[in-house]
């Protein structure tokens, strides 16, 4: 029996015990793992649109015969569309200025003029009735300036001229004189270095030589430039007048003249080419450097205004 046994322990041996299985490692759960997103890489700022230049039309009128063509909401748009912040306005009669203004409010600049129609324009300087015209038209704390009025050489010793000239200056009401160079010396030499003259069309033919001269001696002498379509012609700014804007840069204005005739000519070319000249002005303007195209553009008439007395 114990041979036996023997025996058996020895094939169990020889055979390798017996069989252990071995636990399975228990698996864990797959986790998946997302990729780190890209970043996203920023989107270019889009370069911001230029802004249009606003320009502060220095001479407009709206006078009768253009009210119904044009009525004040019509004009508004209009100038709406082209960026247009504000005005001088001189009506005939000064009725006009106060249409558009109930509708344009503070864009509107009232300014007293000596015309209650077309006519008065040629006649205005030997007119006794053109006194109380005025007299009876101005309106205390509204109007900041007298003008435009036209002048021509000789015409400041005219009784009817020193009279009006008298009335505004006594009113604090600035000049704005359409008159060619000699003339407005003339104006300059009679109301003295310390009155505010704003001088219409820089002289419609004033060269700029001239013009230069007078600004030279004239310290509180501004120019506006409407109708001087030889500062740009076909669109080029000037050499000459470029040098000009460049050294009196705070002493010049732009505008557009919305002049009308009156009777049967109803006079509202410049109404219609409105848009036209003002882009032609913003064109020459976009030629000069930042800081003058701003000036002239509208900054000048704006601190112009600001340092009248109200």
């Amino acid at each position: 029996m114990a041979r036996i046994l023997l025996v058996a322990l020895l094939l169990l041996a020889a055979c390798g015990g017996p069989a252990v299985v071995s636990p399975t490692p228990s698996t864990s759960p797959t986790v998946a793992v997302s990729s780190p997103s890209p970043t996203p890489s920023p989107s270019p700022t889009p370069s911001p649109t230029p802004s249009v230049l606003p320009i502060f039309d220095a001479h407009m009128h709206y006078s009768r015969e253009s009210w119904a063509a044009y009525p004040p909401e019509k004009i508004q748009t209009l100038l709406d569309s082209l960026s247009v912040s504000s005005a001088l306005v001189s009506s005939a009669p000064d009725e006009g200025t106060f249409r558009l203004k109930a509708v344009l409010g503070e864009r509107v600049v009232p300014m007293l003029g000596p015309y209650r129609n077309g006519t008065d324009v040629f006649t205005w300087t030997r007119d006794g009735t053109i006194l109380p015209y005025v007299e009876s038209a101005y309106r205390a704390g509204m109007h900041r300036g007298f003008g435009e009025f036209h002048l021509s050489a000789g015409q400041i010793t005219l009784p009817v001229v020193r009279n009006v000239i008298a009335f505004a200056r006594e009113r604090g009401l600035f000049l704005q004189a359409h008159a060619d160079a000699r003339a407005v010396a003339e104006l300059l030499t009679y109301v003295g270095a310390d009155e505010t003259v704003l001088w219409a069309h820089a002289g419609v033919t004033a060269t700029p030589e001239q013009i230069d001269t007078l600004l030279a001696k004239w310290p509180k002498l501004s120019v506006e430039l409407s109708l001087r379509d030889d500062v740009a012609p076909n669109g080029e700014l000037d050499p000459k007048w470029r040098a000009l804007l460049l050294k009196y840069t705070d002493r010049f204005m732009v505008g557009t003249d919305t002049w009308t005739v009156g009777g049967s000519y109803t006079g509202n070319e410049r109404w219609d080419a409105y848009a036209d000249i003002v882009n032609r002005i913003r064109g020459w303007l976009m030629q000069l450097p930042d800081d003058a195209r701003v000036a002239i553009g509208h900054g000048n008439a704006e601190r112009f205004l600001a340092q009248l007395p109200r």
